[in-house]
């Protein structure tokens, strides 16, 4: 469900990034977002769970790890393609990011990008705004589910992997982990709020 919305306005897109670790809180910052917001936001999925729930194999080998990034690089690309080919776009809202693929990338950097046939400089260039929500720590109450198979030590390495990765995007903002989730839902979801059209907002 979306916000009624009466701004009949063609807004050139953005593109941000809801990024972090395993059991940051991404997921919940976007359901919230998508019963707020209006027509003119296009909310995307994190797409490596639309792989693995659909039934991608999910190897631990370095060319089942390979693959795996290829096919979510490729699907993240097309997704927001078409979103940002909607006429009606005017923000475009993303659970990871292709540069996210890195963390995951069991070889350097350059081989990624290689195999993908593209550079960081381009890969960068498709955001405007990147946000990273900290995974939860032990204290803070981590917990693995059926696709989040990681333990705490490992979604921790995996979020500075992924911290490290976004490195030189000009326009990061970090959202601390935080034992109250609440406050560290508010805060993700005003930088969000930040980014949509203000006629919109």
């Amino acid at each position: 469900m979306t916000s009624a919305c009466g701004c009949e306005l063609q807004h050139v897109p953005r593109v941000v990034v809801l990024t972090g670790g395993p059991g940051a809180g991404k997921t919940a910052v976007l359901e919230v977002l998508q019963q707020q917001v209006c027509r003119h936001v296009a909310i995307l999925p994190e797409v490596a769970s639309i792989l693995w729930k659909g039934g991608f194999p999910r190897r631990s080998t370095t060319s089942g790890r390979r693959a795996a990034q290829r096919a979510i690089t490729r699907v993240q690309i097309e997704l927001q393609r078409i979103a940002i080919e909607e006429p009606t776009t005017g923000l475009v809202v993303c659970d990871r990011g292709t540069i996210d693929g890195l963390a995951y990338w069991p070889g350097e950097p350059a081989e990624y990008y290689e195999e993908l046939d593209t550079t960081e400089a381009k890969e960068l260039g498709r955001y405007a705004t990147v946000i990273h929500m900290e995974s939860a720590t032990r204290d803070d109450g981590y917990f693995a589910t059926s696709t989040r198979v990681e333990s705490v030590d490992q979604a921790q390495e995996i979020d500075r992997r992924i911290l490290a990765a976004w490195s030189n995007h000009p326009h990061r903002v970090i959202v601390p982990s935080s034992r109250n989730f609440l406050l560290k839902l508010d805060q993700a979801l005003a930088l969000v709020r930040a980014e949509i059209p203000v006629c919109c907002r």
